[in-house]
């Protein structure tokens, strides 16, 4: 069935007509209107995924739903946000009621997971590709950004590095593994990363600046150096690479996947040594691993990698949209 713009959004997006939580209009008229608590800051981050940039034509609509959401609300939680209310704009080659109710049925599901309301934004036609905006909000003073890195303090990650990398590698038959638990655990941490939500309120307390992991190690990591003007000590064996990728990848593939291809969606941060007891203490109530895998020095000290007290060479490559 074809539908045009207005019956799509009636029929597929405006599915809750409560107000919610200081919501005082949503989905409906020209823009939303928003009331923004006392003492708390909003936080706004815009993202747009393209068809063969971001993610396969193979993928399904039930994963791109969720995928365009968690990967936004990753950059919240690098600030330290909770997330509240997303906007939608798609653009589609055509109006498919079947791949639309499968997105939508998504879409949904996953906002009710975090608690997010959906309260406006755009349908057109054209080669797919969706744009959100997410907006969360932020207590003052725990705001997270990657210009409050110190001399001195201690670089952790979340989770493990590198397993979305491979996930893509075996989406595009790049490499393979018989083992088919092992093959669709690594695609689903390519099609469903885990957005750090919770761990970035509660770094929020303590940390000095963070990242999420989108675009590499290497070149995230960079941008937090390169905001705070400082430089880095990375320990290349203390890298958290999960036992999968060791046990069944040669380790110099595991170890650029981990530093420079991106797409895991955890937490860098940088926390002064003074905390690392209120990091233990928040680390208990987390089943993700939180990994001190180096310090931040001086400028002028540069941005090294080290294995084994060696210095290594690289270079500082990631995901680049326009490469």
């Amino acid at each position: 069935m074809k539908y045009t713009e207005f019956e799509i959004i009636s029929q597929y997006f405006h599915r809750d007509k409560k107000k919610y939580f200081n919501e005082i209009k949503g989905i409906g008229d020209d823009s939303a209107l928003i009331k923004i608590p006392k003492n708390d800051i909003l936080a706004i981050s815009t993202d747009t995924l393209v068809e063969g940039t971001h993610f396969l034509k193979s993928i399904s609509p039930t994963d791109l739903a969720y995928k365009t959401i968690a990967v936004n609300l990753s950059d919240l939680a690098a600030m330290g946000a909770n997330p509240k209310w997303i906007t939608l704009s798609i653009t589609m080659p055509k109006s498919d009621s079947l791949w639309l109710q499968k997105f939508s049925n998504s879409f949904f599901k996953t906002l009710n997971k975090y608690n997010m309301r959906l309260i406006g934004g755009d349908t057109n036609c054209g080669p797919l590709s969706i744009t959100l905006s997410v907006y969360g909000l932020i207590k003052k003073k725990t705001t997270l950004l990657r210009s409050n890195a110190n001399i001195g303090d201690l670089i952790y990650v979340t989770g493990t590095l590198g397993e979305s990398a491979a996930g893509l590698f075996l989406l595009k038959k790049k490499i393979f593994i018989k083992n088919s638990s092992i093959r669709n655990h690594l695609i689903k941490k390519h099609l469903n990363p885990i957005p750090r939500i919770c761990e970035g309120r509660a770094l929020g307390k303590i940390a000095n600046a963070a990242i999420d992991i989108s675009d590499g190690l290497v070149s995230d990591l960079g941008h937090i150096l390169k905001s705070s003007q400082c430089g880095a000590n990375i320990n290349l064996n203390t890298l958290p690479i999960s036992n999968i990728l060791i046990n069944n990848f040669q380790r110099k593939y595991c170890l650029d996947w981990a530093l420079h291809a991106g797409e895991d969606y955890e937490l860098c941060f940088t926390i002064p040594k003074k905390n690392i007891k209120k990091l233990n203490v928040i680390k208990k109530n987390f089943s993700v691993d939180f990994t001190c895998i180096g310090y931040i020095t001086p400028i002028e000290h540069g941005f090294n990698l080290f294995r084994n007290k060696n210095k290594i060479l690289f270079k500082k490559k990631g995901f680049n949209h326009f490469d």
